[in-house]
């Protein structure tokens, strides 16, 4: 039986985490907690496994009966949650990003490192189907070699929580790609096996809601709606965002935007390799083309649910003591990326290591 806490009770806890928790057999949520105590007493009364709910993550952290701890609070407080509960001798799984720069999230690894616990990070596409399987299509040479990856993560007017935690840089850290690009970019060196990057160039900007009152939406494709705060709030990150990066392995060109002028949502991953290419719909499916035959297939596989996969792999890499795909030590390279990224914006030239 592995006795747990959930540190954070917003969406990613209530949509993702708890539900998997709680399908689990042999693990125990003692504590689920969050600064808001009715998010937290909400959260214990939605979902049975939940125990106790609390305000200071504190109490949890002291408790000997917790093994491991969830960190699914903002951004900004990624790090110094997961850095008291690795001094406190808990594994930890922390949602993505690691946090909200480069420099800290390898403080985080070596605190884990220096102590022995587990430090896995929620870039969850890694035990998506569709990307493991093209994961393992590039291993075994099908795809062949694999030149250029293009990525898409574009929507119409869904900038999350206008005015709120989402928007403002000293919360999150950026804007879309901290908060969609991060999940593109990473499947992507994931399924390169582990790539390297050599060059980076972007541009980020932050143009559709300058004027938050004035700002349009259907409402249909907002989020996070409750965090809003558009009359007092802050909008200083990037809504769209585009970029160019070389790896040791491929090219890598993306397009990202939280809001558009353009009513469609774009999110899909394109693969080019010599032998075939590959378009993954993001979330879903992916079209395979063969290079030799000009035919084409769309995958029609089962989609276990990622989260409880990787919650999963996290739990047990704690008995095995095997590192799992998420661990921190194979993340850290998409913290670099991203960190290289928004300097190439703000400093407007290339960035090369």
């Amino acid at each position: 039986m592995k006795t747990v806490a959930v540190i954070g009770c917003g969406r990613i806890a209530r949509n993702a985490h708890l539900p998997a928790l709680s399908r689990m057999e042999n693990v125990r949520v003692k504590y689920v907690c969050d600064t808001v105590l009715d998010k937290a007493e909400r959260l214990k009364q939605d979902f049975p496994i939940a125990e106790n709910a609390i305000t200071d993550y504190r109490v949890a952290l002291s408790d000997s009966e917790v093994e491991a701890v969830f960190v699914l609070t903002p951004n900004h407080s990624h790090y110094t949650v997961t850095m008291d509960a690795l001094r406190a001798g808990k594994h930890v799984l922390c949602e993505k990003p690691i946090t909200v720069n480069y420099a800290l999230s390898c403080e985080m690894a070596q605190e884990a490192k220096l102590r022995g616990l587990m430090l896995n990070i929620g870039v969850c596409n890694r035990h998506h189907k569709s990307v493991e399987l093209l994961e393992q299509m590039y291993r075994e040479g099908k795809i062949g070699k694999v030149y250029h990856v293009c990525a898409s993560f574009r929507c119409f007017r869904s900038i999350p929580g206008l005015g709120g935690a989402f928007t403002t840089k000293a919360e999150s850290g950026g804007g879309v790609l901290i908060d969609w690009g991060v999940h593109f970019l990473d499947l992507i060196l994931y399924i390169l096996g582990g790539a390297r990057i050599k060059t980076v160039s972007c541009s980020a900007y932050n143009e559709m809601a300058k004027d938050m009152k004035a700002y349009c939406h259907t409402g249909y494709e907002m989020w996070a709606e409750d965090t809003a705060d558009i009359e007092n709030g802050t909008n200083d990150v990037d809504d769209y965002i585009t970029g160019y990066v070389r790896t040791d392995k491929a090219s890598i060109s993306f397009n990202g935007a939280w809001a558009q002028n353009i009513g469609a949502n774009e999110m899909y991953v394109d693969i080019l390799g010599d032998k075939g290419g590959a378009r993954l719909q993001y979330g879903g499916q992916f079209t395979f083309w063969d290079g030799a035959t000009l035919e084409s297939y769309t995958t029609e596989h089962d989609i276990p649910n990622m989260y409880e996969k990787e919650d999963r792999a996290f739990l047990d890499s704690i008995d095995s003591h095997i590192k799992d795909k998420n661990h921190i030590d194979a993340v850290l390279e998409s913290a670099r990326l991203l960190d290289a990224l928004y300097q190439s914006a703000e400093e407007g030239k290339e960035i090369a290591f």
